[in-house]
């Protein structure tokens, strides 16, 4: 394949632990199993685009070495996720003969596992157990509470968190150097802001603006590709607000709703940019608690712009309280 082709995800993902972004001390738990060689069967838990099925692949690398192409097999569960897989594909695997070092094991891994029939992971349970001697299980879910019980009792449970956004810009600049982009401070923050703690999210973005704009990130063009609303024009809501002219600042999220943006980009940009908005933080707490029920009731379908308007008339009351004590 040409290497100019190749999706960056793919062309950095990487092949060995070290490699590995954030979540050091879960990290550091697998680079004892890569020594040890003895490793249990796993539940990864954790939010999307963190590096759940990295960590399993760089630690099937280390441990099976050469082997690793025939000792492993990688199942997405969202798309196979009924009991013949369990009884024809994964225990078939199971059932076969390789020769493996005396400390080596099988390694079957299982993506979107809480996609999983219930029958599906009886099934998977029982063929835990009755090649326990010869084959290790890792299972990457978003949430482990899906994941019935007794699978849960035979695993290992490891959470993953989202990644810190200095991780996420560090990585992304290391990218841009290496496939010689032109890019400034602003354009690594707006793809930091867009990805929220997930590094496949920024890598694709990084990529999408890089193809779109012929190597230039800068924060405009981020924001073009990615199709958010933009921060400044919320920060200069929270500044009108903060003035108490309600008008003003209800016409910046009429615009945006009138540009096409959704209310739940809206919504969620104003949460967003509220949290690191240089304001009072018994005012931003009492912000916060206003912007969650607005967002509540968009999720439940109210999309109406008489949310927004009614969510700035009370950030503004909010404010001219907090001015009169």
């Amino acid at each position: 394949m040409n290497q100019k082709r190749v999706p960056w995800l793919e062309k950095y993902r990487p092949n060995q632990l070290d490699d590995i972004v954030g979540n050091d001390a879960v990290i550091e738990k697998f680079k004892i199993f890569s020594r040890t060689g003895n490793i249990p069967n796993f539940i990864l838990s954790g939010p999307p685009g963190i590096g759940k099925t990295t960590t399993i692949l760089c630690l099937a690398h280390q441990l099976l070495g050469d082997h690793f192409k025939d000792a492993v097999l990688e199942l997405n569960a969202s798309n196979e996720r009924g009991i013949d897989v369990v009884r024809n594909k994964i225990k078939m695997f199971a059932q076969s003969r390789m020769t493996l070092e005396p400390h080596q094991h099988k390694i079957v891994i299982l993506d979107e596992a809480d996609s999983m029939t219930d029958g599906a992971q009886q099934a998977l349970r029982r063929t835990m157990e009755i090649f326990s001697t010869t084959t290790r299980f890792a299972l990457a879910c978003n949430t482990s509470e899906k994941i019935i019980e007794p699978i849960q009792s035979r695993c290992a449970v490891i959470r993953f968190g989202k990644l810190p956004d200095e991780k996420i810009a560090q990585k992304l600049i290391e990218i841009c150097k290496k496939e010689q982009l032109d890019y400034d401070e602003e354009g690594i923050e707006a793809i930091v802001f867009t990805a929220q703690g997930d590094l496949r999210q920024a890598i694709n973005n990084l990529q999408s603006v890089a193809d779109g704009y012929d190597g230039k990130i800068t924060s405009v063009n981020v924001f073009k590709i990615c199709d958010e609303p933009h921060p400044l024009y919320i920060k200069e809501m929270f500044k009108l607000c903060l003035e108490e002219k309600f008008d003003s600042a209800y016409a910046i999220v009429a615009n945006l709703c009138n540009l096409g943006y959704s209310a739940d980009d809206i919504i969620a940009n104003i949460l967003r940019v509220c949290k690191r908005y240089p304001m009072p933080e018994y005012l931003k707490l009492e912000f916060i608690r206003e912007i969650g029920f607005t967002q509540l009731r968009i999720h439940q379908g109210i999309h109406s712009p008489i949310q927004f308007a009614g969510l700035i008339a009370r950030l503004v009351k909010k404010q001219k309280i907090m001015a009169n004590h």
